[in-house]
Order: structure tokens, then sequence, then C-alpha cells
């Protein structure tokens, strides 16, 4: 097969198109003749057209960085003990390396038009990719249900604010979250699975609200509350005044694992980024997208997220690092309903784009016959209920610690696919062999497993996970602490899945390169061209 069809649509692409063909139960994928139906459906073949421009890549990325999961995570830095200054320095460092790796992982299924589970289909084998769709599933599961749960909290604030009766529940728990926690949970699991299930048309106007929204509050808070403690007042230096000094290493080690963090925060996203940079119509539109998304945008978010954080302490007495409990301490009916309900939204949309899709497509490469983008939404929302989410992402340590053992299953696979694509298959794919059971086909290895893909898995999971949970335990136990090097497990994870993965290859190789042929390869090597019209952006 010839590489995705690149012709433009006459159509102009708007913001609020970005999951426009992502999660259309027609998928825009093209099912061709010969394509078995256990491997298959048009949410999975590849694409008819690819028409995202770096506008569409960018807005994705602003969805995802605008949230309340995003501002607590940079807020939690401050538990470091570092200055405001180091932790921003920290945060685009952070996010300039999530933009690098977010490139390499973009580029396979931009140039395939298939999202991220098929494109593993050439390094694991046709069976064999189901295991890292599945822990990727697992993960977005997780996320889902900390996203709800953080817009619960927004919830629950315009409830005690304007129904005062409501405060009883707070003292009625169950499973470690409160009645009143309990049914605004409910409101918004219920509110979400009601806009999956009216369809795209609905969620792409939801979508275009939600994702400016965030930002526009964001920048109201910062300037009401600069104003309020006036400039002269606002100290950077956020660290706790009693703890003793760190000299230069110290500081740097610290700044090191706060970009570890940032890191961890992305993993999710950045490992399944590729379901989204597929629609891209160049790779070159998804490079720019990435850089507009990731450093530029970040960068601005995270000044935002300091200066309201750093202004807290001089109007409210004490240091805030959650923006819905700084609304919550403005306490005044406007504030606290504008506010509250612009961060629900604003999660639920984020929600929306970064935890329903990826399941979405994870689970139908499973069984792409059986389960639909509706039906792979609903796992995620109904298994997000079951890991209650409240009673590991209420603090810090509690942050860094789960982020840090989903990072842990998250970078072996990312190098792992990385190594495949790169240095295994030089950026050569036979499409349609993706598509096929055939003991003849290119990627059916052993039995649809490639052998060097499960042992990396082995060699790199079990040791990166080790090290994400045992010193934890070994601190709470009073052996010793290293517990810091759990901050590392993404960049931990990730190198040894390369490693193994280029080692198993070279002394028994088993993904192909096609040397020679060029029927039906997507040659990621190649160099691009040109589209064949300027698409506006409305």
């Amino acid at each position: 097969m010839t590489a995705p069809d690149n012709t433009l649509a006459p159509a102009a692409t708007a913001p609020h198109d970005l999951l426009a063909v992502a999660g259309d139960p027609g998928g825009g994928g093209n099912v061709r003749p010969g394509y078995d139906p256990r491997l298959a459906n048009e949410d999975l073949a590849p694409l008819r057209t690819q028409k995202w421009t770096w506008y569409n890549i960018f807005a994705f990325w602003m969805s995802d960085v605008h949230s309340v999961g995003g501002y607590v995570t940079a807020g939690s830095l401050f538990a470091l003990g570092i200055a405001a200054w180091q932790v921003l320095v920290a945060l685009v460092v952070g996010i300039v390396i999530v933009q690098v790796f977010a490139n390499l992982v973009a580029k396979p299924s931009q140039k395939t038009g298939v999202p991220y589970p098929v494109v593993n289909r050439a390094i694991f084998g046709v069976r064999g990719a189901n295991i890292p769709a599945v822990i990727r599933g697992i993960i977005a599961i997780a996320w889902y249900g900390v996203q709800t749960f953080l817009a619960a909290q927004s919830l629950n604030i315009v409830f005690l604010k304007f129904i005062p009766g409501s405060a009883a529940l707070l003292d009625v728990s169950f499973l470690g979250l409160s009645a009143l926690g309990w049914i605004s949970f409910a409101i918004l699991w219920v509110a979400q699975v009601a806009l999956f299930w009216n369809g795209m048309e609905v969620i792409r106007r939801f979508i275009d609200f939600a994702g400016p929204a965030v930002y526009v509050v964001m920048i109201v808070l910062a300037i009401y509350l600069v104003s309020q403690a006036g400039w002269e007042n606002i100290d950077l230096n956020l660290s706790d005044p009693t703890a003793a000094p760190h000299d230069f290493w110290g500081t740097l080690g610290l700044m090191a694992m706060a970009v570890g963090i940032v890191v961890a925060y992305f993993a999710g996203p950045m490992l399944n980024f590729g379901d989204f940079a597929r629609y891209g119509r160049s790779f070159g539109e998804v490079k720019k997208g990435n850089f507009w998304g990731l450093p530029i945008n970040f960068l601005f978010f995270s000044i935002l997220t300091v200066l309201t954080a750093a202004a807290t302490l001089p109007v409210f007495g004490e240091l805030i690092l959650d923006p819905i409990h700084t609304v919550e301490a403005i306490d005044t009916p406007f504030a606290i309903l504008l506010g509250g309900l612009t961060f629900v939204t604003a999660t639920v949309g984020i929600n929306i784009v970064a935890n329903f899709i990826a399941p979405a497509f994870d689970f139908s490469n499973v069984a792409p016959q059986k389960i639909s983008w509706r039906m792979g939404g609903m796992i995620a929302a109904v298994g997000s209920v079951f890991l209650m989410p409240w009673n590991w992402y209420s603090d810090a340590t509690a942050i860094h610690y789960s982020l840090g053992i989903l990072a842990a299953l998250i970078g072996p696979l990312f190098g792992l696919l990385v190594a495949g694509y790169y240095v295994a298959a030089k950026q050569r794919i036979k499409t349609d062999d993706m598509f096929t059971m055939s003991e003849k086909g290119a990627y059916w290895y052993r039995n649809g497993y490639n052998p060097n893909a499960m042992k990396t898995l082995l060699v790199a999971g079990i040791p990166t996970i080790l090290i994400a949970i045992l010193p934890k335990t070994f601190a709470d136990a009073g052996l010793f602490d290293v517990s810091w090097i759990g901050n590392f497990t993404w960049f931990i994870g990730c190198a040894l899945g390369f490693v193994a993965f280029v080692v198993f290859e070279r002394r028994d190789p088993q993904v192909p390169t096609f040397a020679g042929e060029t029927e039906g390869i997507s040659d990621g090597t190649a160099p691009e061209s040109a589209p064949a019209a300027a698409e506006t952006v409305a």
C-alpha cells in the first residue's frame, strides 16, 4: 500500500474539530480488502485523509496542559523545597524533554496513518501489540478517575457555598470519600458518559468552550491576586524558611527530581500521542504544533501558576497550591461559581480529550469487531470508579509516588517503540502487514509475538517497577531512604527498554527493514512532499 493520502479536505479545520475524526464511529480509516477482521475496523485502519494543521496539534496540548491536574502537579513541586524560579526552570526543561519525545513517538503514526496500538504491531507482533495497548488503556482509566475526582472537588465548593446544608454530607464517608464527594463524582461521571453517548458534535462544541476557559480564569485569578497582594509583597522564593538551605548540588538534584515529575505527568499522553499525530497532514505540521503547544504554551501556563501560588501567601496568609482551594479562599459567590464551574468544565473537557480516545483505540485494538470507541470510553469510565483515585491522589507525596509507578509502566514501552521504529525497523514499515494474521506476514514473528519485545518487557519492566515501589517501602519501614529515585522511573525504564531491545535485535534480528523494497512501504526517512494546498484555520 502507498503512504496515507494527505489530500486536504475542502472544508476548513476549526479548533473545535480537534476530535472530529478521532472518535467518530466512522473512524476515517480505509479498511482494505484482505484486512483480517480480528485486526481491523475503521478506527484502526490507515486514514483516508490526514488534514490536521499545526494549530490542531497545538489545541490538543492546550487542552491537556490547562488542567487542574497540571496546576496541582506543578504546585506540588514547591514541596521539594526549591525556589519558585527554580521550579519554573524545571518545568520548562521537563516540557522541552516531553516535546522531543512526543516528536519521536509521533512520526511512525503520522507516516502510516494508524494509531499507537497498531504501530506497536510492527514491533511486538500483531498479537503481542495487545500487551502495550492494555497497559496504556489501564493507565488512561487511572487518569480518567483522577480528572473526574479533581472536577468533583470543584463541584463540592459550589455545593458548599450555595447549599450550606450540604456540609453535613462531609461527615459521612464511604471507601475514603465523603458522601458529598460521591455525589459530585457521580454527577460528573454521568455527565461525561452523557457527553460520550450524545456523539462527537456535542463533544466538539464542549471542547471548543472548555479549552480556553481555564486559561481565561487563570489569567483573571493571577491578575486579581497580584493586585490584591501588591507586586512588592510577592516573594517568589516559596521554599520552607525553617528548612536547612541546600547547597548547589542539593538544589540541582531537587530540580532534576522536578524535571522527572513533569515528564512523568505527561508520560501517558506522550506515549499514545500517535493517536492524534496520525491526523497531521505532515510530520512538519505535527512538530510545529508540538513546539507551540508544549514549551511556549506550558511556559506561559507555568508563569501563571508560579505568580498565582506566590500571591496567595500575602493575600491569605498561607501558601495555596491548588486553584480550586484558591477560588474557595476568595469566598465570594461570583468567584466561587465562576471558578468552580470553569474548572469543572475544563477538567471534564480534558478528560474527554486525554482519557477517552486513548482507551477507545487501545481496547478496540484487542477486539476490533466487538469494542467500539464508545465501549472503550465506557470501559475507562467504569474502571475509574473501582480505582478510587481519591485515595492515592490527595497530597504531594502521593502525587509523586503514583506518577512514578505509572511512569514505570510507560517508560519501557516508550523506549521499546523508539528502538523498534528508529533502530530495528530503520523507520520502514509495511503498513498492510500490520492487518494480517497470515503466518507469512512480516509481523507474525512467532505465533504473532516478537520474542525480543517480550523479553525486553521483562528485562526493562520488572526492574523499573521495583525501583518505583521498593525505595518508598524501605523508607516507610525505617530502613533507608532513596525514594528520590522514584521520580526518574520513566527515564530509567525508557533507557532500559531502548538498550535491551537494541541488544536483543542485534543478537537475533526479528524486525524486518524491507531493504530494496518500495511497494507498500511507509518510509520515515523519505523527504516530505508539500501539502497540495493551504488549509485555513477558522
